[in-house]
Order: structure tokens, then sequence, then C-alpha cells
């Protein structure tokens, strides 16, 4: 079934025009839903709301097509030797010393600790009653892009804005809001390349396309929240992902622009805070800011994502830029500890806030130990971040929250931030972003971990979850394409582990069949099985494991084992290496008919 936005009926055509002998059509902009229409998604999916996101689409989507072109010639020039350096052409921004950029909106004055996590009901009231500062409402790599999970988190978030969310359990548990001061609601939408295939995009020329995810995703929350957020004290307010430019930003400054003008409230009342996760968008930070000062309120590290990166630009260029296991890969490495400590000072020169990163260790209220092992972890890890002058940091479980904001208490004090910290003994060459040597072999358990990882969370992926605990790490999108990239790189660069195992396609195939067997698998006629994560908790804390505990979000009570495999051949064996996992499964096996 396909349902058309009654605010602008495709069927609705200008009378043809004639030039010379040829006749032409002009046909009205408009978008079609190509989805199921499930209990609710009225609501969201207004006429209204539509309306709004056509006008999206046909102001900005071909900019958006040509920023991606832009991302394919970039990778395709440092994949035959060209380096990114800071740009000569934008050197006058970056010598302009008196630009600031906007800072934080209501409510994000303090952001010392932020929870991530995706956005269906139970992890979105689970994250409201957490004491975070922020909630990070993530419809990007925590979430797994289903229709279900794209219009009901788009419910959940209508709902807590309102005060009107509650949740019960298939077992009869109820989960309401209780706490009396909730986090800043911080909303990612997905990335510029990712498409949403059950919403169709007709432009003048009659052309249909997928809609945007990242138009999508902001346009819904933002038309339908915006107004009431600012009722609220707070604001609208977005995390900016997989950003590689400044061209990039300034589409998203415009869109900004656009929508504040389009329902009436004031320019520069939408904030963004900028992931720096992608390599490019590292020699870029000081443009990435100039363009969106308006709206901006600070930049994020995005370690896991910014690893992946110099992975998929770099993975051709020869055994130098080869990288060890991925658990060597730490912040503490001198390229990642150049990243992030240019990322403080370039924030703090323009007033923005510098945000830390998550650290994947969560943990097990099953297992003392676990548990004591990730909280040793994850405050070192705050207490580096705390130390080099972040603002804020990211944690992925709420148990975790009590940790990081020792940490940070202990640096800030009663001050809301630390942007008086300028770090002006920070030099960073990009000798120092790009020298990724480290030192460490690849050994036969990484590559085993590697594809145990990836074809594990592809699984859960496939069956609607975004965010797996899995062998007591919180993994996602960004933390399965590195062990996927990796063992593509590994066998494209014939490398072997440091037990003399050369890592080829038929020996990853090997592990490919000994994972399929390791792992648990789920009972059809129960939905029940083992855990299939190694973990006993999920990113909720509630005790129960994220892969093998009956129906998932998709409704499934089969185990997808089989497809995950599948996908993670064609996105780690094949010789063409796919831009990003989730793009090809996506098409394959998440898109829905009506």
């Amino acid at each position: 079934m396909t349902i058309t936005d009654t605010g602008s009926p495709p069927s609705t055509t200008t009378p043809p025009t004639t030039t010379g002998s040829i006749r032409t059509h002009t046909h009205t902009p408009t978008i079609q839903i190509a989805g199921p229409i499930r209990d609710r998604y009225d609501e969201v999916l207004t006429p209204e709301a539509l309306t709004f996101l056509t006008e999206l689409h046909q102001r900005f989507g071909g900019r958006r097509h040509d920023r991606l072109a832009d991302r394919m010639r970039r990778r395709f020039e440092i994949g035959n030797g060209h380096d990114p350096r800071f740009r000569d052409d934008t050197a006058h921004i970056r010598d302009d010393a008196e630009w600031r950029v906007a800072g934080a909106g209501p409510g994000l004055e303090d952001r010392r600790v932020e929870i991530t996590g995706p956005t269906d009901p139970k992890m979105t009231i689970n994250a409201l009653n957490s004491g975070a500062r922020v909630w990070l409402a993530d419809q990007e790599d925590a979430t797994s892009p289903t229709w279900k999970n794209v219009i009901e988190g788009q419910l959940s978030l209508r709902d807590a804005i309102r005060g009107e969310l509650s949740f019960t359990s298939p077992e009869g548990k109820t989960y309401e809001v209780t706490a009396e001061r909730t986090p800043t609601i911080v909303m990612r939408p997905r990335g510029w390349h990712l498409p949403e295939q059950h919403l169709h995009f007709t432009d003048r020329s009659g052309r249909r396309l997928a809609a945007s995810g990242s138009l999508v995703d902001f346009g819904l929350y933002f038309f339908h929240n915006a107004q009431t957020l600012i009722d609220t004290g707070r604001g609208p307010y977005f995390y900016l992902a997989k950003l590689e430019s400044s061209e990039e930003a300034k589409l998203w400054d415009d869109v900004f622009t656009f929508s504040e003008r389009y329902i009436g409230i004031p320019h520069g009342t939408i904030r963004a805070t900028v992931l720096i996760e992608t390599l490019p968008a590292a020699f870029e930070m000081e443009e990435i800011l100039f363009e969106l000062r308006d709206h901006c309120a600070g930049l994020n590290a995005g370690r896991w994502d910014y690893i992946f990166s110099i992975i998929k630009n770099y993975r051709g260029r020869g055994a130098r830029f080869v990288m060890p296991d991925r658990s060597e890969v730490t912040m503490t490495v001198p390229f990642m500890r150049a990243y992030t400590e240019l990322l403080v000072k370039t924030c703090h020169k323009r007033g923005a806030f510098a945000i830390g990163g998550m650290s994947a260790f969560i943990p097990n209220r099953r297992n003392p130990e676990v548990t004591q092992r990730a909280i040793e972890k994850v405050s070192a890890d705050k207490r580096r971040e705390a130390g080099d002058g972040f603002d804020g940091t990211w944690v992925a479980h709420p148990d975790l929250i009590p940790t990081a904001m020792a940490e940070f208490d202990a640096v800030l004090g009663d001050r809301p931030n630390q942007l008086d910290r300028r770090r002006d003994d920070v030099q960073v060459t990009a000798a120092q972003l790009l020298d990724v040597h480290i030192g460490r072999p690849v050994t036969d358990q990484g590559v085993h971990d590697n594809v145990s990882v990836a074809i594990r969370y592809i699984e859960a992926w496939l069956r609607g979850l975004g965010a797996v605990a899995i062998d007591n790490l919180m993994e996602d999108a960004a933390t399965a394409e590195i062990s996927r990239s990796q063992v593509w790189q590994w066998i494209h660069q014939d490398h072997s582990t440091a037990e003399g195992t050369r890592i080829t396609r038929e020996y990853v195939e090997e592990l490919i069949d000994q994972v399929l067997t390791e792992v648990g698998r789920r009972d059809p006629s129960t939905g029940s099985g083992t855990d299939a994560t190694g973990s006993g908790t999920d990113s909720t804390g509630s005790g129960t494991d994220s892969t093998g505990s009956g129906a998932d979000s998709t409704g499934s009570k089969i185990d997808r084992f089989e497809d995950a495999a599948e996908v993670f051949r064609d996105v780690a064996l094949r010789d063409e290496f796919p831009a990003f996992l989730t793009l090809g499964a996506y098409s394959r096996f998440l898109v829905e008919t009506g």
C-alpha cells in the first residue's frame, strides 16, 4: 500500500509547458509513504509533517547528493596517496581569532555526563530516569533503522517530551518516568549517507528517490517537538553524525535556518553538537564550527567511528597503516591522543563544549568481577578526559553514571564546564594525526574476536537491535564497522598473525563456521535460547541479555545468524569495500512494503 501525503498530492502537476517542440511536465514535489501504517503512525506522519519533509528534500536533497559525491572523491584521493591536510583555502577562518560559536542553549550549560541509547519506550524511560545531565536519543548507530524503530522512536520522543510516556513489557512490568530532573534531550538523526526507503520523494522533474534518513529523522522530530521543547525551557538540540567536511556542516546550518523560519522560531534556537568521527573532519574542526557558528554548541570525540574512518580511508595504503587487534587501539595511543587534544583546544578557542566519547566497557549485575573491571576501565577513561579539558563525556549504561560523574566532579567542582581552559600548550600536526603506528601485533584471538563480534552484532541488528551487549562490551554499528573493516584490510594486505597464521579468505571462512557453532541459537518454537552475546546484561541494566530472550523489536522468534554471516561475507571478504556495512544490509533485509 502507498499512502500519499495529502498536503502535496503526487498526482497534481502543473500544465505542460512548451519550449519550441519540447513539451515538459513540472511535477509538484511530494513525499509518499511506502511502509506499513501501524497504530499511531498517523500521529507522526501527518500531512503537515510530510509537507515539511517535502520542503526539506526539495531544497536540500540535491546538495546532499553533491556532498556524498565529494566524500567518494575524497576517499579515492586518499586511497591514491593524497593525504588529508589542513586546508589552505580556509586558513583565514582558522587565523581569525575573533569569531565564536553560539554555545550552550537552555538546559545544555552542564553536560558533564551524557547517556546514550536508542529511542524505544523502555530505553527512553531508563535514560530519562538515569540521572545523567543529557540524553543522546540515538536514531543512528544505536538504532537498527527498521521502519518500526524509526517511527515508534519518534512516538517515544513525542510522548516523553509531553510527559505522557509509559511502557509495559510483555512480562507485565511497567516502566514510567519518575525522575524529578530529567536529562536534556539531544537527538541524533542518521548520517547524510543513509536513506529512508519507506518514504519516497518525487522531485519537480518527476524523479522518485528514497528519502534521506537525516532529513526524515531531523524533520519529524523538529516539526512535532521544537515548540514544546522551547515552552518547557529547553530547545530542539541535535547531534550530527559522520560529517566529513565544513561543506556538510554548512548544509546542516542551512537546513536549521530554513526550519526555524518555517515554524516561526528565532534564528539560532537550534543547537547542534558535531561528532568528529571521521578522519577528514579532524582536519576541518574549526571550519565546521564556523559554518555552524549560529547553531553550534560543541564537538564530540566519536572515537569508534574515527578509528573506522582511518581504516576505511587507508585500507589499501600498505602495511604501515595496518592496525593491531581492536583491543589494542586505545585512546592513549599517539594518534588518538593527538585527535582528542586538538578537539579540546579547538572547541575552547571558539567557545564550544568539548564532549568526550564512550568507553565500551559495561557492568554486569550478575558478575561482580566484570562490573568491577568495567568501573575501573571507565573511571580511568573519564579521569583522562576530564584532565585533558573535556567538558563532559558519554556513558552507555546507567550504572556507570556515578563513576563518570565522580571523575568530572573532581575536576569541575561547582563549575558547569571548563571552557576557560584553552590548551594553548597543544600543537598538533597533520603528521601526528596520520601516524597510526602502534607497534602491537594482530593475533589469532583478535581475528576470531572480530569475526565473532561482527556476526553477533549484525545478527542482532537484523532483528531490530542497534545497541548490543557482547562479551561485556557495548557494541553498536561503529564497533562492528571496525571489526569487519580490519578483517578486510588484514586479508588485502596479506597480513599474518603473531602466531604465524596467514589471514586469508579461506581462514576467515573457517572462523565464520566456528563462530556459527559457538553462538547460542534461538528455538523458533519458543524464541528462547542460550545467550548469544556472552553478556548477562543489556544496555538498560535490566539483567537480561540483548539477543537470547524471546521476540525482538521485529517480533521475530528465530535467529538471523545465517543472514548475518552472509552480510559479513559481503562486507569483509569481497574485493570491493562497501563504505558502510549498514547500507546494503538495510536495503536487502530491513525494508518493508506497505
